[in-house]
Formats: structure tokens, C-alpha cells, sequence
């Protein structure tokens, strides 16, 4: 499947509100890094946050909905491929996604 010339239709309302928690929280992870540079905020900083903002939920609904439009529109084969694609991704507590005190990934570490 050729992905890069494909379109997917979202309700507006959807994609607004998808765009308005993302926005929510580059900005607001931009700004908690700016205070952990700062020595401001820490560890337990960052996990507050994720928690008083729910961002784990809003998250998973904002994978729903694409999710929705993408079932609604393609193939079961494309979405298979789609699927497929999406569990080759980096999960933090696998091994591939553990970052040592450097920061970097053990994958990046051994090139």
C-alpha cells in the first residue's frame, strides 16, 4: 500500500480537538523541560503532570479517533499493514526503549 498518497477524512470537530490536547502538550512538556534545564522541576514534576492532565486518556482518545477514521475508510489489509507498522514502534519498558544515564536508547548506544 502506497500510504503517502492516500487521504483520510476526519470529522473537523475531531481533529480540532486532537490538535488542541497535542498542542496542550508540546507546549507544556517544552515548558517543564525548560524548568527541569532550569533546575526548577524534576522527575516527579513531569509524572504530576501526566497525571493531574489525564494525558494518558487523551491520548488514547486521540489515537481512537484516527483510529476510527482509518477502520472506516481502508481495507481490513490496510489497516492490518497499519497495525502492523504501529506495534514496530518504541515502547517504553522494552529493552529497545530503556534509556541509560546518557539519555540514549541501548539500540543507539551500540553504534
Amino acid at each position: 500500500m502506497d500510504m503517502s498518497s492516500r487521504e483520510i477524512r476526519m470529522p473537523l470537530s475531531e481533529v480540532v480537538a486532537v490538535l488542541q490536547d497535542l498542542n496542550e502538550f508540546v507546549v507544556s512538556l517544552d515548558r517543564l523541560g525548560s524548568r527541569q534545564a532550569a533546575g526548577t522541576a524534576d522527575e516527579s514534576t513531569v509524572g504530576q503532570f501526566i497525571a493531574d492532565w489525564d494525558v494518558a486518556r487523551r491520548l488514547a482518545r486521540a489515537r481512537r479517533v484516527i483510529g476510527v477514521a482509518l477502520d472506516a475508510q481502508l481495507s481490513e489489509e490496510e489497516n492490518a499493514e497499519i497495525d502492523a507498522l504501529c506495534d514496530q514502534g518504541r515502547f517504553y519498558g522494552t529493552d529497545s526503549a530503556v534509556r541509560s544515564s546518557t539519555g540514549r536508547s541501548s539500540t543507539d548506544q551500540s553504534s
